[in-house]
């Protein structure tokens, strides 16, 4: 009998690789830590590629990105990343690094200010710049019913999906998720 549903878990013979550095970026976690699927790791290496050229220019150096392996869900067959800091500092500090700016911006006295303070920001953090190029050139996983698989502490002003629960949101406060 036929039968449309998905399965509940995929075959444990699912081929897993570890995302491999390019040349502009350098993945500085243990292989083990982004074991996925070939397919998640050719867009995810793509991307961070594209995302480390547009940046790396003016730091002379390759653009380290770290991740840590996720156990729930898309993790479990290798259809799911976390990435925890970009070039050696976490997620959460560039969150948090970008939370101040936008605090600054508020107080500025006027518009040309404000604009300089959030322009600063945009070009200097990289945590909110690896979202955005995730956000921008990639092409995530979204399930029927549930949102596109891209979460982080960005994801409610930046989007794709910015109608995200306070658990999700919580959840991704100090890494970005995405799953293909």
């Amino acid at each position: 009998m036929f039968s449309s549903a998905l399965p509940e878990r995929m075959d444990s013979s699912v081929i897993q690789v570890p995302v491999r550095s390019g040349s502009s970026f350098q993945v500085d976690s243990p292989p083990g830590s982004a074991l996925v699927t070939p397919e998640l790791a050719e867009e995810l290496e793509r991307i961070l590629e594209q995302f480390a050229r547009e940046v790396s220019g003016r730091r002379g150096h390759k653009i380290g990105v770290f991740f840590r392996p996720g156990i729930f869900g898309h993790h479990k067959v290798g259809r799911a990343a976390d990435i925890y800091a970009v070039d050696g500092i976490g997620i959460d500090i560039w969150k948090r690094r970008w939370d101040e700016a936008q605090h600054r911006a508020a107080l500025a006295a006027g518009g040309e200010e404000k604009r300089r303070v959030l322009n600063d920001e945009r070009s200097r953090n990289l945590g909110w710049r690896i979202y955005k190029a995730l956000q921008i050139y990639g092409r995530w996983s979204q399930p029927y019913r549930y949102p596109v698989q891209l979460f982080g502490p960005w994801t409610r002003s930046e989007g794709p999906w910015k109608c995200i629960s306070d658990f999700l949101l919580d959840a991704h406060r100090d890494h970005i998720h995405v799953a293909k």
